[in-house]
């Protein structure tokens, strides 16, 4: 996680516009290879729309965009998002709910959303399945019905289904929605785990609340109406005062025991 690792990605004056709304303007952003970011920031500041253009599956309207050492628009986006594991409500919605937990997970070896019987599987890719589960506290469910899951347990499956590619580039969008607090502390328990991992890929990690920044994670990105507010190393870049500012109103922060709790002193 060294500063001086090459770039897993770079965004350059990058803009998106739409009917005339910037929902992003001239964001500046480069992540190094193993680094653990957070883009935080409220409702409607741009995050899932940069975590989109970094997925591959949008086009900035301005700026220059380079990931995993391609020019996005010089490369074929399909090399590219071999290398990328993506979960959130984009592909989460194509997932077929009937299908057991370990081929939907299996299936993320070939980016497919149909049942394990349209590729070659490899008795080494149900192994890694098998891995990737275990790896998010999740082995236990691979012969459930997708569709039967909690809204937690459906998130670590679909975490590990993104694993299954092994990719240098791991995306996150607001993971923890809609989950209980139970499931929420597993979930960021589990990327705590994986985030203390050297060996796993670089992660970015999407929320807009503090409480759900995992334990690891060195660096943050803070947006406010498409804008960068803030970045850099988490511990002197989120603060009381860059929070108050990104929600337009006055919170106080405390960093206990590697966790963020916000609050409102009024």
């Amino acid at each position: 996680m060294s500063a001086q690792g090459s770039e897993s990605f770079s965004l350059r004056e990058v803009s998106v516009i739409r009917k005339g709304k910037y929902l992003l303007r001239d964001v500046d952003w480069t992540v190094r290879d193993h680094e653990r970011w957070v883009v935080f920031g409220p409702n409607g500041a741009g995050k899932t729309t940069l975590l989109q253009i970094i997925a591959t599956y949008m086009m900035p309207s301005r700026g220059r965009v380079e990931i995993l050492g391609r020019t996005r628009g010089g490369v074929d986006v399909r090399v590219l998002r071999e290398q990328i594991g993506y979960a959130g409500a984009g592909p989460a919605s194509l997932v077929r709910q009937e299908f057991p937990v370990i081929e939907i997970v299996v299936t993320g070896r070939h980016a497919a959303f149909v049942d394990s019987r349209w590729h070659e599987y490899t008795e080494a890719d149900w192994a890694a399945a098998r891995t990737h589960l275990r790896r998010l506290a999740g082995d236990h469910l691979e012969d459930r019905v997708f569709g039967t899951l909690s809204a937690g347990e459906k998130q670590r499956v679909l975490i590990a289904r993104s694993l299954m590619t092994d990719p240098s580039l791991l995306l996150l969008d607001e993971a923890t929605t809609g989950l209980d607090l139970g499931a929420r502390e597993r979930l960021v328990g589990s990327l705590a785990d994986l985030a203390q991992n050297p060996q796993s890929p670089t992660v970015v990690l999407v929320t807009h609340h503090v409480e759900e920044i995992p334990p690891g994670f060195g660096h943050i990105l803070i947006l406010a109406d498409g804008r960068v507010l803030a970045q850099g190393p988490i511990e002197s870049t989120l603060t009381g005062s860059v929070l108050s500012d990104s929600f337009g109103m006055a919170l106080s922060l405390e960093h206990r025991d590697g966790r963020f709790r916000a609050w409102s002193p009024a």
